[in-house]
C-alpha cells in the first residue's frame, strides 16, 4: 500500500492508550481515537498529538478508517466489531474476544465474506521467548510434548491499581482472573500444544480487596494427549509467570519475568538459557502492531486469528462453567480453519 493506513483506536482505558502509543511508535499509520468520555479523549489527544477524535463508534463507521482497534470492555467487543466489519473495516480486537458466544458466528461470517484481516490481541504471541520456545518444540528435536504447566501471579493493587473501578470488577464486562489474566496463559499454551479439549477448574476470591470476582484459579486440562495444569493468582508479592512444556527428550521453560526461555535434557544437567531481553512492555505491543500491519499490507499471517481467539473464548467460558458446576467440561474438536461457534457440553 502506498498510503499510510488509517487506524482508529476505540476505547481509551489503559490498554487503549497503550495501543495508541504503540501504533504511533510504528510510524506507519495515521491515528484517530474514540471514546464516549470527552474529557478522556481530550487528554489522550493532547498527550499524543492526535488530530481526529470521535465520541461514538457510529462516527468511526461513518469515516471508515482502514483499521479499528477495539479496546473497550469485552462485552462490547462483538457488537462493535459487527458494526465495523459490516462497513468493511479491518479489526484488531482486544482479548478476550467476548464474554459470551452471542453474535460471534455473525462476525465470523462477515469477516469471511468481506475478506477482512482480523486478529485478537493476545500479546504473549509477540513475546520473543515464547516464540523461540515454540519454534524449538515445533522443530521436533525435543520430541513430542507430554505435559504443560503454567504458574503465575502478581500483586494487582501494585501493578493495576485502578482494578476496582474498571471492567475487572465484574464478570459481565470481562473481569476476574479467568477472563483477565488466565486467558493469556491459555491462549499461549494453545499456540504451542494445540487447543484445550477438556478441563476441570476451581477458583475463588481469596485476598484482592475491593472486588468479589475470583483472584485465584486452578485448572487441570487436556490439550488432546497433552496433560496440563494452570495455577494463577493476583495477590502474591512476586510478579512472576512461567510456562513449562515437558517433552519426550527435554523440558523447556519460558520465564516471562526474566525475558528468557531455557531447556534441560539431562537429569542433573544444566539449563541452556536463551535470553531475549531486556525490553519494555510496550515493545510487545509495538511488535504486535507491526505484525498486524504486515498482515494487512503484505498478506502475512496474523498473530492470533479470530478462530484461535474464539477457541480461547470457549475455554474461558468452560472454565467459568466448571467452577460453577464443579464438573468436567468437554470442548468441541474443530477442523483446522473452522471458526464457527459450537457450544461445549
Amino acid at each position: 500500500m502506498s498510503q499510510r493506513l488509517r487506524v482508529a483506536i476505540i476505547g481509551l482505558g489503559s490498554i487503549g492508550e497503550r495501543h495508541t502509543r504503540c501504533f504511533q511508535a510504528t510510524q506507519r499509520v495515521d491515528l484517530a481515537i474514540c471514546d464516549c468520555d470527552e474529557a478522556l479523549c481530550a487528554t489522550v489527544q493532547h498527550r499524543y498529538s492526535i488530530d481526529k477524535v470521535y465520541t461514538d463508534v457510529a462516527d468511526v463507521v461513518r469515516v471508515q478508517p482502514d483499521v479499528a482497534v477495539i479496546a473497550t470492555p469485552a462485552n462490547l467487543h462483538i457488537p462493535m466489531a459487527n458494526k465495523l466489519a459490516e462497513a468493511g473495516i479491518h479489526l484488531l480486537i482486544e482479548k478476550p474476544l467476548s464474554t459470551s458466544l452471542e453474535a460471534v458466528d455473525h462476525l465470523c461470517n462477515v469477516v469471511a465474506q468481506q475478506r477482512l484481516v482480523v486478529s485478537v490481541a493476545y500479546t504473549m504471541r509477540s513475546h520473543p521467548s515464547l516464540a523461540g520456545m515454540r519454534k524449538a518444540i515445533q522443530g521436533g528435536a525435543f520430541g513430542r510434548p507430554l505435559q504443560l504447566v503454567v504458574t503465575g501471579g502478581q500483586h494487582f493493587p501494585t501493578y493495576r491499581p485502578a482494578y476496582r473501578e474498571i471492567y475487572y470488577r465484574d464478570h459481565k464486562t470481562g473481569g476476574g482472573a479467568i477472563q483477565d489474566a488466565l486467558t493469556h496463559a491459555v491462549n499461549a499454551a494453545e499456540w504451542i500444544v494445540g487447543p484445550v479439549t477438556e478441563l476441570a477448574a476451581d477458583a475463588g476470591h481469596l485476598a484482592l480487596p475491593g472486588v468479589q470476582v475470583e483472584d485465584t484459579v486452578h485448572v487441570v486440562a487436556r490439550h488432546g494427549d497433552v496433560m496440563a495444569s494452570y495455577n494463577l493468582n493476583q495477590h502474591q508479592a512476586p510478579n512472576e509467570s512461567t510456562l513449562t512444556v515437558i517433552c519426550e527428550k527435554a523440558s523447556l521453560r519460558c520465564e516471562f519475568h526474566h525475558q528468557q526461555w531455557k531447556w534441560l535434557s539431562e537429569p542433573a544437567g544444566e539449563w541452556v538459557v536463551e535470553k531475549n531481553g531486556p525490553f519494555e512492555r510496550d515493545q510487545l505491543y509495538i511488535d504486535q502492531a507491526h505484525t498486524y500491519l504486515d498482515a494487512l499490507e503484505h498478506g502475512n499471517p496474523v498473530a492470533c486469528s479470530i478462530s484461535e481467539g474464539l477457541q480461547t473464548l470457549r475455554v474461558n467460558l468452560a472454565i467459568l462453567k466448571a467452577v460453577k458446576t464443579r464438573t468436567w467440561q468437554m470442548l468441541p474438536t474443530l477442523e483446522k480453519g473452522v471458526s464457527h461457534v459450537v457450544e461445549y457440553t
